[in-house]
């Protein structure tokens, strides 16, 4: 039976920090379990591939919710990564921290070590931006942030000039001084190529002996005895296999599975594992709950000027931008489709931006329900107009569908479940008009198509708002961390409640959901539980 100082499970976001880092000095041997494959995907490496990525059973999960209320009725979507490198191989790499404030939120919450001037070392410990460091960004990490300045669509210069006109400023780094404001948005990318956690990290940590990656490994359940995690039982290639743990066992599943492997290792709420028929052995009754995501809804216009439809739409256009990629790595294909947007104020009591918004010169009425074929855009010019509100106050839950692990779990977002957020979504919605009207983009708007102008009242902006808005794919908060054991899962340094041996480090440990996109503070997460481990390590 193989033996390891640290078993983790999932070489996503946070897991792929960690085996690199807890193997970086040589002391620890690392065993990394990914239930999915290689990166090594023409549709992950090309940054607008993850239109494909999103739909390709091979890497990615795609779960589905169960119906939502809130949604009439509707299930939702949910690509989560199944491949090395989890979501930042799927996802749209938007490079986003979140608010100053939204950390201090955290260490407000009961969680020390987890404020702003905290966090902020760690971020830029991992971070390579192409403009340099400087007091807020990293020069030397391993993720490496591109600008994208001289390749954006020209239409994004009428978005931010629109939004300046609606009264809101210009902001060259959302990821600096504060987040307020419209401008560009850097992505998680490099001389063309994707930079996933696998591409960071991986690259480095599969180099070393004291390093193993199992892949297409299914963990089916941790090994507890006598109240302390010794290990993983996992699925490979039809057979069950068992890795032991010497010190931790570590689980980087995600927000969707790390709450999963929980209750099907007994850690859940008892009753609940009990009807799935499982043993509870450590009663935990908030693993699977507090789940948040951020919910978002596109207003579509059709352009007088060409957008990226043209460039994308014919066969030529498709082959003209295949050779320029390939020959330059340049173009519309070594992008983000999200290209513009900003974090705003979306009424003036508002003490924070608690509005971001998305521009893509790009738009697909035609496609498939709950698609976006990015490579097969409308045949006229089109382009979005997008936003989420920051900080929903929802919460939903996961919990098994059944007993056995290679069952989907149940996914139960309870969207819109608050006024608050319902408020949110119409003052969103009536935001998105505000934009359009401004006379940048009224110059080049030649009718707005979705929702359409018959939709104008509180009543039928909401229920556009039911029939349309759907996840970001952000889901965070299933394990928690926080001070109550009865509330939460894990304690400030990501250690499970009631278990030796045994951490979750990942997005599903955020007391709160992030303001904004939330691959890069999961990749935060992943340092900071790297440091604390480390420290408790040499500490024992």
């Amino acid at each position: 039976m193989a033996e390891f100082d640290f078993v983790i499970v999932g070489a996503g976001s946070a897991g792929a920090v960690l085996a690199d880092r807890l193997s970086e000095d040589g002391k620890y041997t690392v065993c990394l379990l990914e239930a999915g494959g290689s990166d090594l995907n023409f549709w992950i490496w090309m940054p607008i591939g993850y239109g494909k990525a999103f739909y390709n059973k091979s890497i990615n999960w795609m779960y589905h919710t169960e119906p939502d209320p809130g949604l009439n009725g509707r299930s939702g979507y949910w690509p989560r990564g199944k491949v090395l490198g989890g979501s930042s191989s799927i996802n749209a790499m938007v490079y986003i921290r979140g608010q100053h404030a939204d950390f201090e939120d955290w260490k407000a919450m009961g969680n020390p070590g987890w404020g702003w001037d905290d966090v902020l070392p760690l971020f830029k410990r991992s971070e390579c931006n192409e403009g340099g460091a400087d007091d807020y960004r990293g020069g030397n990490g391993p993720l490496h942030v591109s600008s994208t300045d001289k390749s954006v669509h020209p239409l994004c210069g009428n978005f931010i000039e629109a939004c300046e006109q609606a009264g809101f400023s210009r902001n060259p780094d959302f990821n600096g001084r504060t987040q307020e404001g419209v401008g560009l948005y850097q992505i998680t990318a490099r001389d063309g190529f994707r930079m996933s956690t696998a591409r960071a990290y991986l690259s480095r940590a599969r180099k070393r002996r004291n390093v193993c990656i199992e892949t297409k490994a299914h963990t089916t359940r941790v090994l507890l005895e006598d109240g302390r995690a010794t290990g993983i039982v996992y699925r490979q290639q039809g057979a069950e296999k068992t890795v032991r743990a010497r010190r931790e066992v570590i689980l980087s599943a995600g927000a969707v599975n790390s709450p999963q492997l929980l209750m099907l290792s007994g850690i859940g709420d008892g009753e609940e594992l009990r009807a799935k028929g499982i043993p509870p052995l450590v009663h935990r009754p908030a693993v699977g709950k507090n789940l948040q995501d951020h919910l978002g809804l596109d207003y579509l216009y059709r352009s007088k000027v060409p957008t990226l439809n043209q460039q994308l739409y014919p066969w030529w256009g498709k082959l003209a931008q295949g050779i320029r990629y390939v020959l330059t790595r340049s173009g519309p294909l070594s992008l983000s489709v999200n290209q513009a947007g900003g974090f705003v104020k979306g009424n003036p009591k508002a003490e924070r931006p608690n509005i971001q918004l998305y521009f893509s010169p790009v738009s697909y009425t035609r496609a498939p329900k709950g698609k976006r074929p990015l490579m097969n855009p409308d045949p006229f010019p089109g382009f979005l107009l997008g936003f989420q509100p920051t900080r929903p106050t929802s919460r939903g839950h996961i919990c098994l569908r059944s007993g056995h692990p290679f069952d989907p779990p149940e996914i139960h977002p309870n969207s819109l479940s608050t006024n608050r957020d319902l408020s949110e979504m119409i003052e969103g919605s009536r935001l998105m008009r505000r934009i359009a009207a401004s006379p940048a983009l009224q110059s080049v708007i030649d009718e707005e198509i979705m929702p359409g102008p018959a939709i104008q009242s509180d009543e039928q902006m909401l229920e556009d708002v039911r029939n349309r808005c759907s996840t970001i794919f952000h889901p965070v908060s299933t394990c928690r961390m926080g001070p109550d054991a009865a509330e939460n899962v894990v304690d400030a340094r990501l250690k499970v409640y009631g278990i030796d041996g045994l951490r979750v480090v990942d997005a599903s440990i955020f007391p709160t959901v992030t303001s904004g996109n939330t691959n890069a503070p999961a990749i935060m997460v992943g340092e900071k539980g790297s440091d604390m481990i480390l420290q408790d390590t040499r500490a024992a």
